[in-house]
């Protein structure tokens, strides 16, 4: 299990590198492109998952400016490009002071620093004075968490009745296979990942926290596998992974290659699954 000092030490150390040398780190995108029905450029499939939430958001019926809370926001750019396409209050939360910096940048870079603030914080501990969430929604950072239930109880205590709750993320779907099970701890340990649920474990500890599912969508047949680069680096990781120092060094491309197996062998899905608060 790693602490939240632990996730946080882990954040501080690459996102420079992530936005860097991620293929969507221009737009303040660290997590996957997605090339589902209808994208045909590479800037359009990183913000699929955003245009799903969009579409979501315009959806609910609300009275007033809806907003927006985005639980492992990262540098804000999920937060922000929402907030571009539509009239919106968004706060973010990320653990890592860097990224909230970056965030907070960001914000004020494109001029909505009045609507979008980027707070240093614990999703499963929220800052005082969030609350009255029309839509929460957490893109790859739910895996980082230590406690599901305490993730859950705490976006059910912010959202307001009816509200959304997305969670976009990675799921255990293999069966124990001894190669599947060290597959998902390389994963695990190269990207500090605590909670690698079953989807069903998902869904039955949601239920218990007072959400109904709404819907599961699998975008795992639209993700990016085997490219050229994933290869390389699967066999530079194979070589050189098992060294320790390397091993620490490079735990990112080691707990990545893993992941990219763990996808291609059906023992990972990446679903983005949509819950209403009760």
């Amino acid at each position: 299990m790693f602490s939240t000092a632990d996730v946080r030490r882990y954040y501080d150390a690459n996102t420079a590198a992530f936005v860097r040398r991620g293929q969507g780190g221009t737009l303040g995108a660290i997590h996957r492109a997605v090339w589902g029905p209808g994208v045909t450029d590479r800037g359009s499939a990183f913000r699929y998952v955003e245009n799903l939430l969009l579409r979501r958001l315009d959806a609910t019926a609300a009275d007033r400016t809806p907003h927006v809370l985005d639980l492992g926001c990262g540098v804000g750019g999920s937060l922000t490009y929402l907030a571009q396409q539509r009239s919106l209050r968004g706060t973010g939360v990320t653990l890592s002071p860097v990224q909230a910096r970056l965030g907070q940048q960001r914000a004020a870079d494109i001029g909505i620093a009045d609507r979008v603030e980027i707070l240093e914080g614990d999703y499963t501990n929220l800052p005082a004075g969030i609350r009255d969430a029309d839509l929460a929604y957490a893109i790859e950072s739910f895996v980082h968490g230590p406690s599901p239930e305490r993730f859950l109880a705490e976006a059910r205590r912010v959202l307001v009745p009816g509200a959304l709750l997305v969670v976009c993320d990675d799921f255990r779907t293999d069966d124990g296979d001894p190669a599947a099970v060290r597959t998902l701890a390389r994963f695990a340990r190269g990207w500090h990942v605590n909670t690698l649920l079953a989807p069903s474990a998902l869904r039955d500890l949601a239920a218990r926290a007072g959400f109904d599912l709404v819907e599961t969508i699998d975008l795992t047949p639209f993700l990016e596998l085997a490219r050229p680069r994933d290869r390389v680096i699967a066999l530079l990781t194979s070589t050189l992974g098992w060294i320790p120092p390397l091993a620490r060094r490079f735990a990112p491309l080691v707990g990545g290659a893993a992941l990219q197996r763990g996808l291609a062998c059906g023992w990972i899905a990446y679903h983005c699954v949509v819950f209403r608060r009760q």
